[in-house]
């Protein structure tokens, strides 16, 4: 079970892979927030999700996904931008957080088509019980168990249409009721296998 030592111990020397920048290119960034777990009993650490609102001009309307988003000309890097977006999107400051560092950036897509976008995970640990805000970019928020994560145990797929083909997408089903797949899906990967060395993902369908 990954709990916050073990994940110190996997995560603060790591260096994450970064992503080529072209002269287009735009950068986003995402908070990884991690906590000792208070809601479920199959796991000891937590991890903060959000459900994106349903806007039509957003590429991942309705999704699952980390609190985040674009790199502004007040951030200093993208860490700041993380817990900027964190603290606008959910009304969580991160400034007292323990950071632990950065995950492998990864490109972006969305809905099936190529982007420009770089996106960096930032993992933070808190130990409090903070009370949530969300701002009109968020439905929900959700405090998701890890471990059944990191075991395969919350492995699912779903079949959807983006491009005019059904195509199938593996991802995690959160309490029943959250798909998490897609870029966030992938970032998860990205983390278990830093956290645990003989991680596998589960068969993908």
């Amino acid at each position: 079970m990954p709990d916050i030592d073990t994940i110190k111990q996997r995560l603060v020397p790591f260096e994450g892979v970064v992503e080529k920048r072209g002269d287009n290119t735009r950068e986003a960034a995402v908070a990884v927030v991690l906590r000792p777990a208070r809601q479920h009993a199959s796991t000891a650490t937590e991890v903060l999700l959000i459900k994106r609102a349903d806007k039509p001009q957003d590429p991942w309307s309705g999704q699952m996904a980390f609190p985040g988003g674009h790199l502004d000309p007040i951030d200093a890097d993208l860490r700041a931008a993380a817990e900027r977006e964190t603290l606008e999107e959910v009304g969580l400051s991160l400034a007292n957080a323990e950071y632990l560092g950065s995950l492998d950036e990864t490109s972006a897509m969305a809905r099936g088509r190529n982007i420009d976008l770089v996106i960096g995970p930032h993992v933070f640990v808190i130990d409090d019980d903070p009370v949530l805000s969300p701002n009109y970019e968020v439905a929900e928020t959700v405090w998701a168990p890890l471990t059944p994560m990191v075991l395969g145990d919350l492995h699912h797929w779903q079949t959807m249409d983006f491009t005019g083909t059904d195509t199938v997408y593996n991802g995690y089903l959160v309490d029943d009721q959250y798909f998490v797949w897609g870029l966030t899906y992938r970032m998860m990967k990205s983390f278990f296998s830093v956290i645990d060395p003989t991680w596998q993902p589960p068969p993908e369908r």
